[in-house]
């Protein structure tokens, strides 16, 4: 299979890595407006050649994009412009329902296969890639009615040869489901390391006695906000309502503090270690 992934970074990175390992892409077209990522993907052997647009549309079957969700909206339509009937288009960002909405009235709409590989990290580009990043993960697909048979199964094919747990869903209940396990932890993220830089001003101090669990819960405040202020903005709603609750939460226990309220703390806690054995279910 002939494959152009538009945006050789972490993800479309990852996934060549894998799909070239397991023999599945015969050839792929790199795609990307970062010269230097392109020769990274080049020299790491994600890609073969790095293309244009128009040359990857060309001459590939699978058109596998991973770009920013704000930049995937505005050139899917201009690339289901150019396919023909046998090729498939998919995407692998992290918002769905901007992504669908553009393209519902477009007459190659069902070559499109809305995707998401649910794994990610802070860090980016194609020397952060890795192959073995899917295999064990869930990977959503969304609105598959929407999607011509055969483009389906390519895209399935895709979750099959990455290793991943396919689940079905709608585009909308992707977006909430993301926003209340995903997108509210980053913004928890930045949130604690704003909070931290604003009342310790001392970077040594940090950087001394951050434990291990103060550097896991801020690690995502690392990633780049040129992927995350459009999913934040593509997914607003379902983010400020999952962002209200978690406020709600904090003053539950900002109150149980000031009130001196400790039997009260220690049934928030408590319920929150609810969340263990899921987490430990699903390990």
């Amino acid at each position: 299979m002939k494959i152009a992934v538009v945006g050789v970074g972490l993800i479309g990175g990852s996934m060549m890595l894998k799909l070239r390992q397991r023999a599945l892409a015969s050839y792929v077209f790199g795609i990307d407006k970062n010269e230097r990522h392109l020769q990274e993907a080049l020299q790491l052997n994600i890609i073969d050649e790095a293309a244009d647009l128009e040359k990857g549309i060309e001459n590939a079957d699978l058109i596998i994009i991973a770009i920013p969700v704000d930049s995937t909206r505005v050139l899917l339509p201009e690339i289901l412009d150019k396919i023909s009937e046998n090729q498939t288009v998919m995407d692998v960002g992290s918002t769905k329902s901007g992504i669908t909405e553009a393209i519902k009235t477009h007459k190659k709409r069902n070559r499109f296969v809305a995707f998401h590989p649910m794994w990610g990290t802070e860090n980016s580009g194609p020397k952060s890639a890795s192959a073995d990043s899917f295999s064990g993960r869930a990977a959503v697909i969304c609105d598959k009615e929407d999607s011509a048979p055969d483009a389906l199964k390519t895209v399935e094919k895709i979750a099959e040869y990455l290793e991943m747990n396919l689940l079905y869903m709608t585009a909308e209940d992707h977006d909430i489901h993301t926003a209340y396990i995903s997108h509210i932890s980053h913004i928890t993220s930045y949130a604690l390391a704003n909070t931290v830089l604003e009342k310790e001003r001392e970077e040594d101090t940090i950087f001394q006695l951050a434990s291990s669990g103060f550097s896991s819960t801020v690690r995502l405040a690392k990633s780049h906000p040129e992927m995350w202020v459009p999913i934040f903005k593509q997914n607003k709603e379902n983010v400020l309502d999952v962002l209200n609750e978690h406020i709600t939460q904090l003053r539950k226990f900002k109150s149980a503090l000031e009130k001196e309220n400790y039997d009260l703390l220690e049934q928030l806690i408590l319920n929150a270690n609810r969340i263990r054995p899921i987490l430990e279910n699903k390990s």
